[in-house]
Protein backbone atom coordinates (compact mmCIF):
# COMPACT_ATOMS: atom_id res chain seq x y z
CA UNK A 1 0.00 0.00 0.00
CA UNK A 2 1.46 3.32 -1.06
CA UNK A 3 1.73 6.19 1.42
CA UNK A 4 0.24 8.48 -1.23
CA UNK A 5 -3.09 6.70 -0.82
CA UNK A 6 -3.46 8.33 2.59
CA UNK A 7 -2.70 11.90 1.49
CA UNK A 8 -5.35 14.58 1.01
CA UNK A 9 -5.95 16.75 -2.04
CA UNK A 10 -5.68 20.49 -1.29
CA UNK A 11 -6.13 23.28 -3.78
CA UNK A 12 -3.05 25.53 -3.78
CA UNK A 13 -0.93 23.08 -1.79
CA UNK A 14 1.29 20.09 -2.58
CA UNK A 15 0.91 17.59 0.28
CA UNK A 16 4.02 15.52 1.03
CA UNK A 17 3.39 13.36 4.09
CA UNK A 18 1.34 12.79 7.24
CA UNK A 19 3.15 14.24 10.26
CA UNK A 20 0.77 13.06 12.95
CA UNK A 21 -2.82 12.22 13.87
CA UNK A 22 -4.91 12.80 16.97
CA UNK A 23 -8.47 12.10 18.01
CA UNK A 24 -9.93 15.14 16.26
CA UNK A 25 -7.41 16.26 13.64
CA UNK A 26 -4.42 15.21 11.57
CA UNK A 27 -1.38 17.23 10.52
CA UNK A 28 0.31 17.09 7.11
CA UNK A 29 3.56 18.47 5.73
CA UNK A 30 2.89 20.43 2.55
CA UNK A 31 4.21 23.17 0.28
CA UNK A 32 2.13 26.29 -0.28
CA UNK A 33 2.41 26.52 -4.08
CA UNK A 34 1.97 30.29 -4.41
CA UNK A 35 4.86 31.14 -2.06
CA UNK A 36 6.82 27.87 -2.35
CA UNK A 37 7.17 27.54 1.41
CA UNK A 38 6.87 24.51 3.64
CA UNK A 39 3.79 24.54 5.90
CA UNK A 40 2.13 22.29 8.45
CA UNK A 41 -1.56 21.76 7.64
CA UNK A 42 -3.91 20.79 10.50
CA UNK A 43 -7.10 19.16 9.13
CA UNK A 44 -10.26 18.25 11.04
CA UNK A 45 -11.14 14.56 10.76
CA UNK A 46 -14.90 15.12 10.33
CA UNK A 47 -17.56 17.76 9.83
CA UNK A 48 -20.22 16.41 12.21
CA UNK A 49 -19.47 18.34 15.42
CA UNK A 50 -20.45 21.97 14.85
CA UNK A 51 -19.17 23.10 18.26
CA UNK A 52 -15.75 21.56 17.65
CA UNK A 53 -15.59 23.06 14.15
CA UNK A 54 -16.28 26.49 15.64
CA UNK A 55 -13.56 25.91 18.23
CA UNK A 56 -11.18 24.90 15.43
CA UNK A 57 -11.96 28.10 13.50
CA UNK A 58 -11.56 30.11 16.71
CA UNK A 59 -8.10 28.61 17.14
CA UNK A 60 -7.10 30.02 13.75
CA UNK A 61 -8.51 33.43 14.62
CA UNK A 62 -6.85 33.44 18.05
CA UNK A 63 -3.37 32.54 16.79
CA UNK A 64 -3.60 34.80 13.73
CA UNK A 65 -4.26 37.77 16.05
CA UNK A 66 -1.03 37.18 17.98
CA UNK A 67 2.45 38.28 16.92
CA UNK A 68 5.42 36.93 18.87
CA UNK A 69 8.46 34.75 18.04
CA UNK A 70 7.36 32.18 20.62
CA UNK A 71 3.86 31.80 19.09
CA UNK A 72 3.31 29.81 15.91
CA UNK A 73 2.26 31.78 12.82
CA UNK A 74 -1.00 30.98 11.00
CA UNK A 75 -0.97 31.51 7.22
CA UNK A 76 -4.43 30.36 6.10
CA UNK A 77 -7.76 28.92 7.26
CA UNK A 78 -10.10 27.34 4.72
CA UNK A 79 -12.05 24.22 3.73
CA UNK A 80 -11.18 21.14 1.69
CA UNK A 81 -13.38 19.89 -1.15
CA UNK A 82 -15.09 17.48 1.28
CA UNK A 83 -16.05 20.35 3.62
CA UNK A 84 -13.46 19.74 6.33
CA UNK A 85 -11.71 22.81 7.71
CA UNK A 86 -7.93 23.18 7.82
CA UNK A 87 -5.31 25.53 9.25
CA UNK A 88 -2.06 26.16 7.35
CA UNK A 89 0.73 27.29 9.67
CA UNK A 90 4.48 27.63 9.69
CA UNK A 91 6.35 24.31 9.66
CA UNK A 92 8.69 23.90 12.65
CA UNK A 93 11.23 21.17 11.90
CA UNK A 94 13.02 20.84 15.24
CA UNK A 95 10.54 18.48 16.92
CA UNK A 96 8.85 19.10 20.27
CA UNK A 97 9.90 19.01 23.90
CA UNK A 98 8.75 15.39 24.35
CA UNK A 99 11.83 14.20 22.44
CA UNK A 100 13.88 15.08 25.54
CA UNK A 101 11.69 13.07 27.94
CA UNK A 102 13.75 11.73 30.84
CA UNK A 103 16.69 14.05 30.13
CA UNK A 104 17.89 16.75 32.51
CA UNK A 105 18.62 20.14 30.97
CA UNK A 106 21.38 22.45 32.07
CA UNK A 107 19.67 24.98 34.38
CA UNK A 108 20.57 27.90 32.10
CA UNK A 109 18.92 26.23 29.10
CA UNK A 110 15.84 25.23 31.13
CA UNK A 111 15.42 28.81 32.38
CA UNK A 112 15.88 30.25 28.88
CA UNK A 113 13.21 27.95 27.41
CA UNK A 114 10.84 28.73 30.28
CA UNK A 115 11.39 32.47 29.75
CA UNK A 116 10.55 32.24 26.02
CA UNK A 117 7.33 30.34 26.76
CA UNK A 118 6.39 32.82 29.49
CA UNK A 119 6.96 35.76 27.10
CA UNK A 120 4.72 34.13 24.48
CA UNK A 121 2.03 33.41 27.07
CA UNK A 122 2.21 37.01 28.24
CA UNK A 123 1.15 38.14 24.74
CA UNK A 124 -1.70 35.61 24.79
CA UNK A 125 -2.84 36.68 28.26
CA UNK A 126 -2.72 40.36 27.32
CA UNK A 127 -5.40 39.55 24.72
CA UNK A 128 -7.61 38.16 27.50
CA UNK A 129 -6.94 34.53 26.53
CA UNK A 130 -5.51 31.47 28.26
CA UNK A 131 -3.95 28.46 26.54
CA UNK A 132 -5.12 25.71 28.98
CA UNK A 133 -2.93 22.98 27.47
CA UNK A 134 0.71 23.94 28.03
CA UNK A 135 2.64 20.65 27.82
CA UNK A 136 5.88 19.37 26.17
CA UNK A 137 4.06 18.19 23.02
CA UNK A 138 2.87 21.76 22.41
CA UNK A 139 6.37 23.30 22.69
CA UNK A 140 8.20 23.11 19.33
CA UNK A 141 11.86 23.84 18.59
CA UNK A 142 13.00 26.15 15.79
CA UNK A 143 16.54 25.43 16.98
CA UNK A 144 18.10 24.03 20.14
CA UNK A 145 17.59 27.36 21.93
CA UNK A 146 14.45 28.79 20.23
CA UNK A 147 10.98 27.49 21.07
CA UNK A 148 7.44 28.05 19.80
CA UNK A 149 4.06 27.50 21.49
CA UNK A 150 1.50 25.67 19.34
CA UNK A 151 -1.92 23.97 19.49
CA UNK A 152 -4.29 26.70 20.71
CA UNK A 153 -7.31 24.44 20.09
CA UNK A 154 -8.67 24.82 23.63
CA UNK A 155 -7.51 28.40 24.26
CA UNK A 156 -10.33 30.36 25.87
CA UNK A 157 -11.30 33.90 26.78
CA UNK A 158 -10.93 34.74 30.47
CA UNK A 159 -13.99 36.99 30.26
CA UNK A 160 -16.34 34.13 29.35
CA UNK A 161 -17.71 31.86 32.08
CA UNK A 162 -15.78 28.63 32.10
CA UNK A 163 -18.10 25.90 30.81
CA UNK A 164 -16.10 23.28 32.68
CA UNK A 165 -17.55 24.49 35.96
CA UNK A 166 -20.99 23.55 34.71
CA UNK A 167 -20.17 20.47 32.65
CA UNK A 168 -17.69 18.99 35.10
CA UNK A 169 -15.31 18.00 32.31
CA UNK A 170 -11.58 18.77 32.48
CA UNK A 171 -9.71 19.81 29.35
CA UNK A 172 -5.96 19.84 28.88
CA UNK A 173 -3.42 17.16 29.77
CA UNK A 174 -3.71 15.76 33.31
CA UNK A 175 0.05 15.42 33.86
CA UNK A 176 0.42 19.22 33.42
CA UNK A 177 -2.98 20.49 34.66
CA UNK A 178 -3.26 22.97 37.51
CA UNK A 179 -5.16 21.93 40.65
CA UNK A 180 -8.06 24.22 39.73
CA UNK A 181 -8.11 22.84 36.16
CA UNK A 182 -8.09 19.26 37.48
CA UNK A 183 -11.07 20.09 39.71
CA UNK A 184 -13.02 21.81 36.87
CA UNK A 185 -12.96 25.20 38.58
CA UNK A 186 -12.90 28.61 36.81
CA UNK A 187 -9.51 29.35 35.25
CA UNK A 188 -7.37 32.40 34.59
CA UNK A 189 -3.84 33.02 33.30
CA UNK A 190 -2.30 31.51 36.44
CA UNK A 191 -3.30 28.00 35.28
CA UNK A 192 -0.82 28.37 32.36
CA UNK A 193 1.88 29.49 34.83
CA UNK A 194 1.33 26.30 36.86
CA UNK A 195 1.57 24.08 33.75
CA UNK A 196 4.79 25.87 32.76
CA UNK A 197 6.11 25.21 36.26
CA UNK A 198 5.59 21.47 35.78
CA UNK A 199 7.53 21.67 32.49
CA UNK A 200 10.39 23.54 34.21
CA UNK A 201 10.47 20.92 36.98
CA UNK A 202 10.66 18.16 34.36
CA UNK A 203 13.45 19.91 32.43
CA UNK A 204 15.53 20.34 35.62
CA UNK A 205 15.02 16.84 37.04
CA UNK A 206 14.07 14.67 34.05
CA UNK A 207 10.90 13.52 35.87
CA UNK A 208 7.30 14.71 36.16
CA UNK A 209 6.63 13.70 39.75
CA UNK A 210 2.91 14.40 39.41
CA UNK A 211 2.36 11.71 36.78
CA UNK A 212 0.57 8.78 38.45
CA UNK A 213 -0.38 5.26 37.42
CA UNK A 214 -3.86 6.40 36.33
CA UNK A 215 -5.76 9.52 35.27
CA UNK A 216 -7.38 9.80 38.72
CA UNK A 217 -4.08 9.41 40.58
CA UNK A 218 -2.41 12.04 38.38
CA UNK A 219 -5.22 14.53 39.01
CA UNK A 220 -5.13 13.90 42.77
CA UNK A 221 -1.35 14.35 42.81
CA UNK A 222 -1.75 17.89 41.49
CA UNK A 223 -4.34 18.62 44.17
CA UNK A 224 -2.68 16.90 47.15
CA UNK A 225 1.02 16.18 46.52
CA UNK A 226 3.58 18.52 48.06
CA UNK A 227 5.72 20.51 45.65
CA UNK A 228 8.77 18.29 44.94
CA UNK A 229 12.06 19.32 46.57
CA UNK A 230 14.91 19.89 44.12
CA UNK A 231 18.32 18.25 44.64
CA UNK A 232 20.89 20.28 46.57
CA UNK A 233 22.71 21.55 43.47
CA UNK A 234 19.40 22.94 42.10
CA UNK A 235 18.09 24.32 45.39
CA UNK A 236 18.56 27.92 44.22
CA UNK A 237 15.59 27.41 41.85
CA UNK A 238 13.26 26.05 44.56
CA UNK A 239 11.63 29.44 45.42
CA UNK A 240 10.82 29.98 41.72
CA UNK A 241 9.18 26.55 41.43
CA UNK A 242 7.35 26.96 44.74
CA UNK A 243 5.72 30.13 43.43
CA UNK A 244 4.88 28.66 39.99
CA UNK A 245 3.48 25.41 41.45
CA UNK A 246 1.57 26.82 44.42
CA UNK A 247 -1.71 24.92 44.93
CA UNK A 248 -3.61 28.14 45.53
CA UNK A 249 -3.56 30.41 42.43
CA UNK A 250 -3.34 33.45 44.73
CA UNK A 251 0.09 32.25 45.89
CA UNK A 252 1.50 32.05 42.34
CA UNK A 253 2.87 34.79 40.11
CA UNK A 254 -0.16 36.90 39.23
CA UNK A 255 0.97 37.27 35.62
CA UNK A 256 3.72 36.24 33.21
CA UNK A 257 5.45 39.63 33.38
CA UNK A 258 6.26 38.92 37.05
CA UNK A 259 7.44 35.43 36.10
CA UNK A 260 9.71 36.77 33.33
CA UNK A 261 11.19 39.30 35.78
CA UNK A 262 12.00 36.51 38.27
CA UNK A 263 13.53 34.39 35.49
CA UNK A 264 15.68 37.30 34.30
CA UNK A 265 16.96 37.78 37.86
CA UNK A 266 17.97 34.11 38.11
CA UNK A 267 19.51 34.04 34.63
CA UNK A 268 21.57 37.18 35.29
CA UNK A 269 22.77 35.88 38.66
CA UNK A 270 23.72 32.54 37.09
CA UNK A 271 25.73 34.32 34.39
CA UNK A 272 27.51 36.49 36.98
CA UNK A 273 28.45 33.48 39.08
CA UNK A 274 29.62 31.57 36.02
CA UNK A 275 31.84 34.50 34.95
CA UNK A 276 33.61 34.75 38.33
CA UNK A 277 36.85 32.72 38.76
CA UNK A 278 36.45 29.78 41.10
CA UNK A 279 38.65 30.35 44.14
CA UNK A 280 38.64 26.87 45.69
CA UNK A 281 42.09 25.71 44.63
CA UNK A 282 43.84 29.05 45.22
CA UNK A 283 42.19 29.32 48.64
CA UNK A 284 43.59 25.93 49.57
CA UNK A 285 47.09 26.99 48.55
CA UNK A 286 46.69 30.23 50.52
CA UNK A 287 45.68 28.31 53.60
CA UNK A 288 48.74 26.15 53.35
CA UNK A 289 50.95 29.22 53.11
CA UNK A 290 49.73 30.83 56.31
CA UNK A 291 52.66 31.51 58.69
CA UNK A 292 50.95 29.94 61.69
CA UNK A 293 50.60 26.58 59.88
CA UNK A 294 54.27 25.64 59.79
CA UNK A 295 54.05 22.27 61.46
CA UNK A 296 53.51 19.05 59.53
CA UNK A 297 50.49 18.21 61.64
CA UNK A 298 48.77 21.45 60.73
CA UNK A 299 49.51 20.90 57.05
CA UNK A 300 48.14 17.36 57.25
CA UNK A 301 44.94 18.56 58.91
CA UNK A 302 44.35 21.22 56.26
CA UNK A 303 45.10 18.74 53.46
CA UNK A 304 42.71 16.19 54.94
CA UNK A 305 39.99 18.81 55.30
CA UNK A 306 40.38 19.80 51.66
CA UNK A 307 40.27 16.19 50.49
CA UNK A 308 37.14 15.52 52.54
CA UNK A 309 35.50 18.72 51.33
CA UNK A 310 35.89 17.62 47.71
CA UNK A 311 35.56 13.87 48.11
CA UNK A 312 32.66 13.61 50.54
CA UNK A 313 29.91 14.91 48.21
CA UNK A 314 31.12 12.59 45.45
CA UNK A 315 31.17 9.66 47.86
CA UNK A 316 27.61 10.43 48.93
CA UNK A 317 26.50 10.63 45.30
CA UNK A 318 28.01 7.21 44.61
CA UNK A 319 26.43 5.71 47.72
CA UNK A 320 22.96 7.10 46.93
CA UNK A 321 23.20 6.12 43.27
CA UNK A 322 24.27 2.57 44.13
CA UNK A 323 21.38 2.24 46.58
CA UNK A 324 18.80 3.44 44.04
CA UNK A 325 20.24 1.18 41.32
CA UNK A 326 20.12 -1.83 43.66
CA UNK A 327 16.48 -1.12 44.54
CA UNK A 328 15.65 -0.67 40.85
CA UNK A 329 17.26 -4.00 39.88
CA UNK A 330 15.34 -5.82 42.61
CA UNK A 331 12.01 -4.31 41.50
CA UNK A 332 12.84 -5.16 37.88
CA UNK A 333 13.51 -8.79 38.84
CA UNK A 334 10.18 -8.86 40.72
CA UNK A 335 8.33 -7.53 37.69
CA UNK A 336 7.39 -4.30 39.47
CA UNK A 337 7.97 -2.05 36.47
CA UNK A 338 5.64 0.93 37.15
CA UNK A 339 3.72 -0.09 40.26
CA UNK A 340 3.37 0.37 43.16
CA UNK A 341 3.87 4.13 43.00
CA UNK A 342 7.28 5.31 44.27
CA UNK A 343 8.36 1.69 44.75
CA UNK A 344 9.06 0.33 41.28
CA UNK A 345 11.95 -0.10 38.86
CA UNK A 346 11.11 2.96 36.75
CA UNK A 347 10.90 5.19 39.84
CA UNK A 348 14.25 4.10 41.33
CA UNK A 349 16.12 4.39 38.03
CA UNK A 350 14.84 7.96 37.71
CA UNK A 351 15.88 8.67 41.32
CA UNK A 352 19.37 7.47 40.44
CA UNK A 353 19.43 9.90 37.49
CA UNK A 354 18.38 12.76 39.76
CA UNK A 355 21.40 12.09 41.98
CA UNK A 356 23.80 11.17 39.16
CA UNK A 357 22.73 12.74 35.84
CA UNK A 358 23.56 10.72 32.70
CA UNK A 359 24.41 7.64 34.77
CA UNK A 360 24.82 4.89 32.14
CA UNK A 361 23.54 2.09 34.41
CA UNK A 362 20.35 4.03 35.16
CA UNK A 363 19.81 4.85 31.49
CA UNK A 364 20.31 1.21 30.50
CA UNK A 365 18.00 0.22 33.35
CA UNK A 366 15.19 2.40 31.97
CA UNK A 367 15.74 0.76 28.59
CA UNK A 368 15.34 -2.64 30.28
CA UNK A 369 12.13 -1.46 31.93
CA UNK A 370 10.77 -0.43 28.53
CA UNK A 371 11.80 -3.78 27.01
CA UNK A 372 10.11 -5.66 29.85
CA UNK A 373 6.92 -3.60 29.43
CA UNK A 374 6.91 -4.35 25.71
CA UNK A 375 7.41 -8.08 26.33
CA UNK A 376 4.54 -8.12 28.85
CA UNK A 377 2.24 -6.24 26.45
CA UNK A 378 3.05 -8.65 23.61
CA UNK A 379 2.15 -11.62 25.84
CA UNK A 380 -1.15 -9.97 26.76
CA UNK A 381 -1.83 -9.27 23.09
CA UNK A 382 -1.28 -12.92 22.11
CA UNK A 383 -3.41 -14.12 25.03
CA UNK A 384 -6.21 -11.78 23.96
CA UNK A 385 -6.05 -13.13 20.41
CA UNK A 386 -6.29 -16.68 21.74
CA UNK A 387 -9.45 -15.66 23.63
CA UNK A 388 -10.97 -13.99 20.52
CA UNK A 389 -10.65 -10.63 22.29
CA UNK A 390 -9.52 -8.79 19.15
CA UNK A 391 -10.82 -5.26 19.74
CA UNK A 392 -13.00 -5.67 22.82
CA UNK A 393 -13.36 -5.31 25.79
CA UNK A 394 -12.02 -1.77 26.06
CA UNK A 395 -8.36 -1.55 27.14
CA UNK A 396 -8.16 -5.34 27.41
CA UNK A 397 -7.91 -6.57 23.82
CA UNK A 398 -5.23 -7.49 21.31
CA UNK A 399 -5.38 -4.22 19.34
CA UNK A 400 -5.05 -2.15 22.53
CA UNK A 401 -1.95 -4.06 23.67
CA UNK A 402 -0.27 -3.87 20.24
CA UNK A 403 -0.86 -0.11 20.13
CA UNK A 404 0.51 0.30 23.65
CA UNK A 405 3.71 -1.35 22.41
CA UNK A 406 3.87 1.16 19.55
CA UNK A 407 3.57 4.03 22.04
CA UNK A 408 6.77 2.77 23.69
CA UNK A 409 8.49 1.74 20.43
CA UNK A 410 6.78 3.32 17.37
CA UNK A 411 8.62 1.08 14.87
CA UNK A 412 8.27 -2.24 16.70
CA UNK A 413 7.90 -4.75 13.86
CA UNK A 414 6.19 -7.44 15.96
CA UNK A 415 3.47 -5.04 17.08
CA UNK A 416 2.97 -3.76 13.54
CA UNK A 417 2.76 -7.34 12.29
CA UNK A 418 0.28 -8.10 15.08
CA UNK A 419 -2.04 -5.31 13.92
CA UNK A 420 -1.78 -6.63 10.36
CA UNK A 421 -2.75 -10.12 11.61
CA UNK A 422 -5.83 -8.62 13.25
CA UNK A 423 -6.79 -6.95 9.98
CA UNK A 424 -6.37 -10.29 8.15
CA UNK A 425 -8.62 -12.00 10.70
CA UNK A 426 -11.35 -9.45 10.05
CA UNK A 427 -10.88 -9.99 6.32
CA UNK A 428 -11.48 -13.72 6.78
CA UNK A 429 -14.46 -13.09 9.06
CA UNK A 430 -16.01 -10.67 6.56
CA UNK A 431 -15.55 -13.10 3.66
CA UNK A 432 -17.11 -15.93 5.67
CA UNK A 433 -20.07 -13.71 6.59
CA UNK A 434 -20.54 -12.74 2.93
CA UNK A 435 -20.45 -16.41 1.90
CA UNK A 436 -23.34 -17.04 4.30
CA UNK A 437 -25.29 -14.00 3.03
CA UNK A 438 -24.83 -12.20 6.37
CA UNK A 439 -23.89 -8.84 4.86
CA UNK A 440 -24.72 -6.67 7.85
CA UNK A 441 -22.48 -8.74 10.08
CA UNK A 442 -19.83 -8.73 7.36
CA UNK A 443 -20.00 -4.93 7.29
CA UNK A 444 -19.27 -4.86 11.00
CA UNK A 445 -16.16 -7.01 10.50
CA UNK A 446 -15.01 -4.80 7.62
CA UNK A 447 -15.37 -1.65 9.72
CA UNK A 448 -13.45 -3.27 12.59
CA UNK A 449 -10.65 -4.17 10.19
CA UNK A 450 -10.53 -0.69 8.67
CA UNK A 451 -10.28 0.83 12.14
CA UNK A 452 -7.01 -1.10 12.44
CA UNK A 453 -5.71 -0.62 8.87
CA UNK A 454 -7.67 2.24 7.24
CA UNK A 455 -5.92 1.85 3.87
CA UNK A 456 -6.06 -1.94 3.56
CA UNK A 457 -6.91 -2.59 -0.10
CA UNK A 458 -8.69 -5.89 0.53
CA UNK A 459 -10.93 -4.41 3.23
CA UNK A 460 -11.77 -1.42 1.04
CA UNK A 461 -12.76 -3.75 -1.83
CA UNK A 462 -14.83 -5.85 0.57
CA UNK A 463 -16.56 -2.67 1.72
CA UNK A 464 -17.54 -1.83 -1.86
CA UNK A 465 -18.71 -5.41 -2.47
CA UNK A 466 -20.74 -5.37 0.75
CA UNK A 467 -22.56 -2.20 -0.31
CA UNK A 468 -23.44 -3.75 -3.67
CA UNK A 469 -24.59 -7.06 -2.23
CA UNK A 470 -26.58 -5.58 0.64
CA UNK A 471 -28.63 -3.46 -1.80
CA UNK A 472 -29.42 -6.49 -3.96
CA UNK A 473 -29.89 -9.08 -1.25
CA UNK A 474 -32.65 -8.76 1.24
CA UNK A 475 -34.41 -11.89 0.11
CA UNK A 476 -36.18 -14.64 2.04
CA UNK A 477 -34.39 -15.96 5.10
CA UNK A 478 -32.16 -18.96 4.84
CA UNK A 479 -33.65 -22.38 5.38
CA UNK A 480 -33.28 -23.62 8.93
CA UNK A 481 -34.22 -27.27 8.71
CA UNK A 482 -32.21 -30.45 9.00
CA UNK A 483 -28.46 -30.53 8.57
CA UNK A 484 -28.44 -27.26 6.58
CA UNK A 485 -29.13 -25.26 9.75
CA UNK A 486 -26.06 -23.28 10.92
CA UNK A 487 -26.20 -22.55 14.64
CA UNK A 488 -22.76 -21.00 14.87
CA UNK A 489 -21.85 -17.39 14.12
CA UNK A 490 -19.27 -16.36 11.46
CA UNK A 491 -16.82 -15.63 14.27
CA UNK A 492 -17.25 -19.13 15.72
CA UNK A 493 -17.02 -20.75 12.25
CA UNK A 494 -13.81 -18.84 11.54
CA UNK A 495 -12.13 -20.00 14.71
CA UNK A 496 -13.36 -23.58 14.13
CA UNK A 497 -11.68 -23.51 10.71
CA UNK A 498 -8.53 -21.94 12.08
CA UNK A 499 -8.04 -24.40 14.88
Amino acid sequence: MSMNNTLIDMSGYTVHSLLGKGGMAEVYLATQDSLRRKVAVKVLLNTDDDSFIQRFINEGHVVASLNHPAIITIYDINQLHDGRYYLAMEFISGGDLTQYKGQMFEPARALNITKQIAEGLSVLHDQGLIHRDIKPANILFRSSDSVVITDFGIAKSMTIDNELTHAGIAVGSPAYSSPEQAQCQPLDQRTDIYSLGVILLEMLTGVNCFRGSSYTQTVMNHVQMDIPALPAHLRVYQPLLDKMLAKNPDDRFSNCQQLVSALNHLINNSNTLAAKPQPKQSAAITLLSFNHLKGYAAVAIVFLAIVLAFAWPKMMVKIKTARYLSQAEHRLAEGKLLLPANDNADYFYHQALLVSPNNSDAIQGLQKVTAARIAKLMVLAEQSMAKNQLTTPEKANAEFYFRQVLVLAPNDQKALAGLHRLAEIYIALAKDAHDQGEYQQGLGFIKSGLAIEPTNDILLKLLDANKQRSTVNSKEPAKKSGRNKRSSSPLQRFWNKLW
